[in-house]
């Protein structure tokens, strides 16, 4: 009996951990930013002169980066703001410290295994010895959110989280996917030196 609450309790926590793992897998975040600058002088923040960002697609010959503009810089513009007021950063109307710019990247990706794909040659012909069949195939939207944050011209720091998106995913989804983008991209900012 013991024996069976121990492989249930092994079971249960390696559950949580695998769960866990898929959760913080769901979005990538990379980070980089110039080493010279001093952080610790930032306290007031601006969307940049040119706009707070840009939409870029590249899935189908219909896609309208404009329509989308309009659905998702309400959504990062209020995260980011959200974001940016709970390190202790005031938005500026102007002379601010840095500036702000994003960039929302819309791409479709793919990707297939074939039967055979990773068994050697024969030493004959090169070929393998049996017709490659496409065993696995999946097809992905694809999405990055970029952050610039400039100080007098030059960013400074530049967060780029990426993510896949499911082509059914609800409007509801995909605001809480841009929201956690921007949560675990300004959650490195500033960096830590």
């Amino acid at each position: 009996m013991q024996n069976r609450a121990t492989l249930f309790a092994v079971a249960t926590v390696a559950l949580v951990a695998l769960a866990a793992q898929h959760a913080l897998a769901r979005v990538s975040v990379k980070i980089e930013f110039d080493k010279t600058f001093i952080f610790k002088t930032v306290t007031t923040w601006a969307w940049d002169a040119a706009g707070p960002g840009d939409v870029m697609m590249a899935r189908t010959i219909h896609d309208d980066p404009d329509a989308m503009k309009r659905r998702a810089e309400p959504i990062i513009a209020d995260a980011v703001a959200i974001e940016m007021t709970q390190r202790g950063m005031n938005r500026a109307p102007a002379d601010a410290h840095v500036t702000v710019r994003y960039y929302l990247l819309l791409s479709t990706n793919m990707s297939a295994q074939t039967m055979g794909q990773f068994l050697p040659a024969t030493t004959a012909w090169g070929l393998p010895p049996f017709a490659q069949a496409t065993q696995s195939l999946e097809m992905m939207n694809r999405g990055s959110l970029v952050l610039d944050v400039s100080a007098n011209g030059a960013v400074v720091w530049r967060g780029v989280a990426q993510a896949n998106i499911k082509m059914d995913a609800t409007a509801k989804k995909r605001e809480a996917l841009l929201r956690e983008s921007v949560r675990d991209l300004l959650r490195r900012f500033p960096p830590k030196p």
